[in-house]
């Protein structure tokens, strides 16, 4: 209400106090004249003396027609005149006067008649030059058009940025009638948005008068509740012609297709980096664990929230698996990976596991047909398809899982297991995008778990090869007690040509032997078991030790151009000697009681297979209580230390108290063997027994 108690239209703010002028009667310059009864100028304004030329002492009390109007047209405005003051009823429009200064202009007219209190009419005149009255026309309807036909969004905020007008381009953006704007703030009108920003921004134009231009928006309207739109906002200060400030002119433009489009560039390039990052990641090694790890660490937090990396337990095996429509898939668990989700982890089954699923399950659809199961939407009926168990349904449901996918593993055509992705945290649902991304990254980490998979299982029969062949022998033999160790290398997915022996000979003698076919794999294997086998015949012929590796150097020439080193050593308890040969191997550790452990100074010799060369016997003393240490390179070489100083390490480590052998064979593979070795490790330790 008005200080009078007059109700306020919308929008209008209340009067305080005297308002300043508006400019706009500055601009069309409008002149005041006042006539008496019988035509004579009686009022004159300033403006009257601007537009015609004439001042108040040269025009007051002259006839205006005559002073002002031009022969041809006087009877015409004198019949007006008498009309008006005749008829009191007003008369617009506009013709020619004559100037002062000889010069004709088109005024625009608007005259009626005036009383006194005296009964005296008058008629006033309100007169404009017509061209500032066009211009300011077609200015308006300029304005007018452009606002209401603009295909942007156009606001008037006042001075308590409460809007006064809308086109009917930010009705439709907001999906609010423009009559509901009026009057109100931003923030009444859409309490959706966070206006803070804007608002600030507004009172800083309202106080500087420095536009803002391309604020960007985010958020929603009720014309798309929805969905989020992008908009760009820009602000100017508005002022009248005076300068006084009016309020802020606003412009809203829809950029919503642009902001999708450049969010959905930016998911293409995270997808990009995702599949690089993939390339880099999986695979680094031929363990098929630690490649299934590799997949699920790549696919957390970027694709899911939670992965698992199953393969069908056949496949593991190295067989081939096919199911049929009511057949169960048993897979094994390879890896799983959880962001901030322990209730899914716990679910998910532990590395290792094997675990059956029946035909119903999504992820046993998943590999019977070779395609990905989509659930982007998780219900709850969902779950027990999606979970091994009652029990892990109600942890998935638990843990907010809302989306599923799962993706087949396939590789050179035979399908290997699946990847089974759940999103907790993430709002979103799995998309299009996402299952293209996620078969991406499941067929390139397929082709490395099918590697690791038949690396792993070729390392395997190489192994399983090995360990038949490598002897099993009693604790003690032939006055000596014997400990041995054999480990597989551990940084490759084959193993290597290493071996010992122990042989008990004729007269309470002990053959010790140590070698290392040079290669790794099966045929290391196999050429390691043929010279275990040729060494053992030869042992059984009370050889001298160097005659017996001439043998082998021959049998090893024909064995597809192997090369081997050996290390051969036959113990006399009688004789309390021990008389060796070398062919191209490590020197052998002698612990005496009493001493410092010593590397024994033996003729190397060449590798067996080299041929051509002479091997030498060398005779050293073992008395009781006495160690002999053979091993094999993969013990003491790596890249990083000179041998030397790991053949140091060794004798510190052989210089302490007595121990066990079987405690000395950890201790020293413990220490001394590096995870990262790429080469395997045969290591035999003989004690001499004191005679009984």
């Amino acid at each position: 209400m008005t200080p009078a108690g007059t109700p306020l239209a919308k929008g209008e703010e209340p009067v305080h106090g005297p308002v300043g002028p508006s400019g706009l009667l500055d601009v069309l310059g409008v002149a005041s004249v006042v006539l008496d009864s019988e035509g004579r100028i009686v009022l004159w304004s300033p403006q009257a003396e601007e537009l015609f030329g004439y001042s108040a002492q040269e025009a007051l009390g002259q006839f205006a027609a005559r002073m002002m109007v031009h022969e041809q047209h006087l009877d015409l405005v004198v019949k007006l005149f008498a009309d008006v003051l005749e008829t009191g009823k007003g008369w617009a429009g506009a013709f020619p006067v004559r100037h002062k200064d000889g010069s004709t202009r088109l005024v625009e007219f608007r005259n009626m008649r005036l009383l006194d209190d005296r009964g005296n009419v008058y008629a006033l005149g309100l007169a404009a030059d017509q061209s500032t009255v066009r211009r300011l026309e077609r200015d308006v309807a300029l304005s007018a058009r452009m606002v209401s036909q603009a295909p942007i969004g156009l606001a008037v905020l006042d001075t308590r940025l409460r809007y006064v007008s809308v086109n009917p381009a930010l009705q439709r953006i907001n999906g609010i009638p423009a009559e509901e704007h009026v009057g109100r703030t931003v923030r009444e009108v859409l309490p959706q948005w966070d206006v803070d920003a804007m608002e600030a921004a507004a009172c800083g134009v309202l106080e500087t008068g420095q536009p803002v231009i391309d604020m960007s928006i985010i958020g929603r309207t009720p014309a798309d509740p929805d969905a989020d739109h992008a908009w760009t906002v820009s602000q100017f200060r508005l002022e009248d012609a005076a300068g006084t400030v009016l309020g802020v002119a606003v412009s809203v433009v829809d950029v919503t297709e642009q902001y999708r489009a450049g969010i959905e560039a930016e998911e293409a390039r995270r997808r990009l980096a995702l599949i690089a990052d993939a390339s880099a990641r999986i695979g680094t090694t031929l363990d098929l664990d630690r490649t299934a790890r590799e997949l699920a660490d790549v696919a957390v937090p970027e694709l899911a929230d939670v992965a698992a990396v199953d393969l069908l337990d056949a496949v593991v095996g190295g067989r081939r698996s096919s199911l049929g429509p009511a057949e169960s898939a048993v897979f094994r668990a390879l890896a799983v990976r959880a962001d901030h989700a322990s209730d899914a982890l716990e679910a998910a089954d532990p590395p290792g596991q094997i675990a059956r699923y029946g035909p119903d399950r999504l992820v046993t659809q998943c590999v019977r047909t070779g395609r990905p199961i989509l659930v982007a939407q998780v219900k709850d009926e969902d779950l027990p398809k999606i979970a091994r168990s009652p029990e892990a349904a109600v942890l998935l449901s638990r843990a907010g899982v809302h989306s599923y996918l799962a993706v087949p593993l396939i590789a050179r055509g035979e399908v290997l297991g699946a990847l089974d992705l759940k999103r907790t945290r993430n709002p979103l649902p799995f998309s299009a995008d996402d299952v293209l991304l996620a078969r991406e990254l499941a067929a390139r980490a397929a082709v490395q778990i099918d590697n690791a998979r038949w690396y792993q299982n070729a390392r395997d029969t190489a192994l399983t090869l090995q360990r038949s062949l490598l002897p099993s022998h009693p604790s003690v033999t032939g006055g000596l007690e014997v400990a041995s160790r054999y480990q597989p290398a551990g940084a490759t997915s084959e193993v290597g040509g290493d071996w010992f022996d122990v042989i008990p000979l004729e007269g309470d003698r002990t053959a010790l032997v140590v070698g290392d076919v040079m290669g790794s794999g099966i045929s290391a294997a196999a050429t390691m078991g043929r010279l275990r086998t040729a060494t053992k015949a030869l042992a059984s012929l009370n050889l001298d030790p160097a005659r017996l590796l001439e043998h082998l150097d021959q049998i090893t020439d024909g064995l597809d151009h192997s090369i081997a080193t050996c290390l051969y050593a036959v113990h006399d308890p009688h004789l309390r000697q021990c008389r060796i040969a070398n062919a191209g191997h490590l020197p052998p550790v002698r612990v005496r009681q009493g001493c410092h452990p010593e590397l024994l100074d033996l003729p190397t010799g060449v590798p067996l297979g080299v041929g051509g060369v002479e091997f030498s016997t060398t005779t050293v003393d073992l008395a009781p209580g006495d160690q002999l240490v053979l091993y094999t390179d993969g013990l003491v070489e790596t890249r990083r230390h000179p041998l030397d100083e790991r053949l140091a390490t060794l004798l510190s480590l052989l210089d302490g108290p007595p121990r066990p052998l079987e405690e000395l064979c950890d201790l020293l593979l413990r220490t001394l063997h590096q995870p990262d070795n790429h080469d395997d490790v045969a290591l035999l330790i003989a004690r001499v027994q004191a005679p009984a």
